[in-house]
């Protein structure tokens, strides 16, 4: 906002960077209820990706430097992160950024505080990073493999012919297989099925592989390609949901995508104020990057609910990305419903 203020003077347009920001909030005001309504129903998911992104915020870090003049050497937890969940709910993807001092597993659990009791716990796709999972949560974790792959690809000019198999004898097939899948539209149950007739027989040989490097002592376990090896031994059972459970996906790309929209702000405004600001700006990334999923409009979704507030304030429930122009028909087909 201090950059348009400037655009806006060299245009010859005064808009002091305080009036855009009452502006803004004044909009997030009339918005918040479909906000809330979303991430209620992103509890609900079936299946919840996770991960997290480093943040700033400025009012947040002068606190943390004075609690750390206060700490006496105690440990005090210094990073501020953004959050990104994509919740998957019937047909729909939601969409959620949270940002603060709480690491991806901890915003995860608040999610789930709002999930309905007779719901069976969801799926939870995340890395391996041990901030991504609370201990004892009762989602079912399933790691994503592409982080696993990436560790063998780092090392690979060093170790070419033992990446070039994980690389390309393993996950090339398994990606392949998960393609031909997607391509016939099979069902969870379907895809399940193909995947282990046909992606089974080489996790099983792969496994065999990890374990040989090992008890052979045919790789240093302290090397680079050692540790690629713990990491992917250590989450088997996490990274191989896919050929146990119907519908559990193999990475957990479709959540770093999401969190590119968050570090796009960060390397354009560096950070947020205050945390109110970043949660405002949480609020309206969230709706933004669930109307891509949903397919529609950013802009004329935020001017309709500008302009219909009560009604939204309301019912937030028809006034979702997937729905609202919908409820737009109805009200045109109804006595005209005047705009706020």
């Amino acid at each position: 906002m201090n950059r348009l203020e400037k655009l806006q003077a060299d245009l010859g347009i005064p808009l002091p960077a305080a009036t855009a920001w009452d502006k803004t909030q004044e909009a997030a005001e009339k918005i918040f209820p479909v906000h809330e309504e979303l991430t209620r129903l992103a509890a609900q998911g079936e299946l919840l990706y996770n991960d997290d992104t480093g943040m700033k915020i400025l009012k947040t870090i002068d606190e943390i430097e004075k609690e750390v003049k206060e700490a006496n050497g105690k440990k005090i937890r210094t990073g501020i992160f953004t959050t990104g969940i994509v919740s998957v709910i019937d047909d729909n993807k939601i969409a959620l950024f949270f940002t603060g001092r709480k690491h991806a597993g901890e915003n995860f659990d608040d999610l789930l505080k709002q999930r309905e009791t007779d719901r069976s716990p969801p799926m939870q796709m995340c890395d391996g990073k041990k901030g991504n999972t609370l201990e004892g949560t009762s989602a079912l974790v399933c790691n994503c493999n592409v982080h696993a792959r990436r560790y063998f690809v780092d090392v690979s000019e060093n170790f070419p012919d033992e990446c070039a198999y994980v690389i390309l004898d393993i996950y090339r097939e398994i990606y392949k297989n998960d393609a031909y899948a997607r391509e016939q539209n099979m069902s969870p149950e379907q895809r399940l099925r193909y995947h282990q007739e046909n992606s089974g027989p080489i996790m099983d040989e792969f496994y065999l592989w990890l374990r040989q490097q090992f008890d052979e002592k045919l790789v240093e376990e302290n090397s680079g390609l050692g540790k690629a090896i713990s990491y992917t031994l250590n989450r088997w059972d996490e990274l191989t949901r896919f050929l146990h459970i119907p519908g559990a996906p193999l990475d957990n790309n479709i959540c770093e995508q999401t969190l590119k929209r968050a570090i796009c702000h960060r390397k354009n405004s560096l950070f947020y104020k205050t945390p109110n600001g970043a949660r405002v700006g949480d609020m309206f990334m969230s709706l933004i990057h669930t109307c891509y999923h949903a397919g529609a409009n950013p802009f004329d979704y935020f001017t309709q609910l500008q302009r219909y507030s009560s009604q939204v304030a309301e019912e937030p429930s028809k006034w979702l990305p997937w729905n609202y122009r919908k409820q737009l028909e109805s009200l045109s087909s109804q006595s005209p419903a005047k705009p706020d």
